[in-house]
């Protein structure tokens, strides 16, 4: 398992990404062992049916702390996937972004314009990962609305591979890694594996691992048939019970706490896939760029992040010795 990563920078706004805070909570990051980062952010479009993509001035990360970000991994040895990715305003998740497929008289001008956007967006931040040497460059984020406009995504794509010489990826969601048709232009297979591996709340490791094994022969086909490796784009679950049965979650604010089934969760996926040769790593969903730091704050905290919590130490662990 070469990629022994995690995102970080999601909830990154104007400003965040150079602040002491976000330093401090990118080092806590390094310091648990990764070797690779996915410096992961959002620009919007107005609402799912809008065709244009903007950059708002107020909220829109800036290049410069970007990069600055970028080269911090650098310094301190951390490979850097650079993951930009579109957000509807309005609240739709980004897989529902759809337009019509043509018109009466034959023309595609909705998806026309909104890739023109896409691509332009793409080529933007593929010269700030060719500029500052990214090791990999994300194209797309589960776009499963898109997915099926081929041509529209090869020439997207192509006119990435023009400014970025770097391996790419494409982050399909779960389930659907055998939908994307155009996986061959690219050089991983990327999935938000939020599998449902838990079938009662405070599951076992050793119920979720057997789970993870039929994921698993699931993948080993895909990635066969395509000759491609995958990754783990996004993969996680809150330290809550029952999040195991519902990785995605982060809306049951009510669910008991539970730093345990977290563990087990991480434990469980990496026993399956760390020594399996088509796989080639994780990144976990994911780090705040202002971590708590301290033993009360993490025992109040119900979130993704592992930080001072079980599955933090389990993960450490696994790094130290893969």
């Amino acid at each position: 398992m070469d990629i022994k990563g995690f995102t970080y920078g999601w909830d990154g706004r104007k400003g965040d990404y150079l602040t002491k805070e976000a330093e401090k909570s990118q080092d806590l990051l390094f310091d648990i062992g990764v070797n690779w980062m996915c410096l992961a952010f959002h620009v919007h479009q107005k609402t799912f049916s809008s065709t244009e993509i903007y950059f708002d001035y107020r909220n829109t990360l800036s290049d410069k702390e970007i990069i600055h970000t970028i080269n911090r991994a650098h310094e301190r040895g951390v490979k850097v996937c650079l993951k930009p990715v579109i957000n509807s305003e309005d609240g739709v998740w980004r897989a529902l972004i759809n337009f019509p497929d043509g018109d009466m008289w034959g023309k595609d001008h909705y998806w026309d314009t909104w890739f023109e956007y896409y691509t332009a967006f793409l080529c933007h931040y593929a010269e700030i990962a060719a500029d500052t040497g990214c090791e990999m460059f994300c194209v797309g984020c589960e776009m499963s609305g898109t997915e099926r406009k081929e041509k529209h995504w090869r020439n997207a794509i192509a006119e990435v591979k023009k400014i970025y010489k770097g391996p790419l990826v494409y982050n399909a969601n779960h389930g659907r890694e055998k939908e994307v048709s155009w996986f061959d232009s690219l050089d991983y297979i990327g999935t938000s594996a939020y599998y449902k591996v838990g079938k009662k709340p405070g599951d076992t490791k050793e119920n979720m691992k057997q789970e993870w094994l039929k994921v698993a022969e699931r993948l080993k086909e895909v990635s066969a048939s395509l000759q491609k490796p995958v990754i783990f784009m996004e993969i996680g679950i809150r330290s809550a019970s029952g999040c195991a049965m519902m990785p995605w979650d982060f809306t049951h604010t009510e669910f008991e706490r539970s730093e345990e089934e977290q563990a087990a969760f991480y434990d469980s996926c990496l026993e399956v896939f760390s020594k399996e040769e088509w796989f080639s790593g994780v990144f976990w969903w994911d780090w705040s760029t202002a971590i708590y730091d301290t033993q009360e704050e993490a025992d109040k905290d119900i979130g993704f992040n592992i930080h001072l919590k079980k599955a933090e130490f389990s993960l450490k662990e696994w790094y130290q010795k893969l």
